[in-house]
């Protein structure tokens, strides 16, 4: 008998089972329309216990595809990104805000679309039982879309990227831009997009080292 699919996921209950098992439930996921427009799921992967969680706003083409969070050039752009500023992706946990691709077609392409605000919703309790079962002390969030899915509708990339905040539900947040950003800025603007880009990482990085909390696997 076919499990039956998920229309109102629980954080909560969600947060008291492990990774491999709540990524699995998200595949039976039904709480907004846009089951029915991605190709899968694409839940984050990363160690539990990373110290650093990135939060972007959804999988674009190459991720529906691979059913992988930040594959695509804005993912390849990314880990470049982490070397420079000295974090290594294999110790960081990465996800969406929302977990399907939203995308209109345009010829043989499928262009990206911003999910809205009842799509944010539906996909907040796999977001929250992924920063649960992770406990980092640092959520970084690339994009308004994500920013404002944890901050709130009123935050603004623009005028608090690089700064520490202090929510409840972890120890600190730092937004910047999306990495697709720099790929859409003019050939004229991009390198200094990067740079200061790298820069926010820095200070991520410099801010994780200072946490005092163990790599993945070891206790606390």
């Amino acid at each position: 008998m076919p499990a039956s699919p998920i229309a109102a996921p629980d954080a909560a209950a969600l947060a008291k089972l492990d990774l491999d098992r709540v990524r699995a439930l998200s595949k039976r996921c039904v709480a907004c329309p846009l089951y029915q427009l991605g190709t899968q799921t694409v839940f984050g992967e990363g160690p539990r216990g990373a110290r650093i969680l990135i939060v972007g706003e959804q999988p674009g083409d190459r991720e529906d595809l691979a059913g992988r969070p930040f594959v695509g050039p804005a993912g390849r752009l990314l880990d470049e990104a982490l070397v420079e500023a000295g974090i290594d992706r294999g110790e960081v946990y990465v996800t969406n805000a929302v977990k399907h691709f939203k995308w209109k077609p345009e010829g043989k392409r499928r262009l990206h679309q911003k999910p809205n605000a009842r799509e944010i919703a539906a996909c907040r309790p796999w977001l929250d039982a992924e920063m649960a079962l992770v406990a980092p002390d640092i959520v970084v969030a690339l994009g308004a879309t994500a920013a404002q899915a944890l901050m709130g509708a009123a935050f603004r990339v623009t005028k608090d990227r690089g700064r520490q905040f202090h929510p409840p539900w972890t120890r600190t947040f730092v937004a910047t831009v999306h990495p697709s950003s720099i790929l859409r800025a003019p050939p004229d603007r991009r390198d200094a997009e990067r740079r200061a880009f790298v820069a926010d990482l820095k200070r991520v990085a410099a801010l994780g080292k200072v946490t005092g909390k163990c790599a993945p696997g070891k206790s606390r």
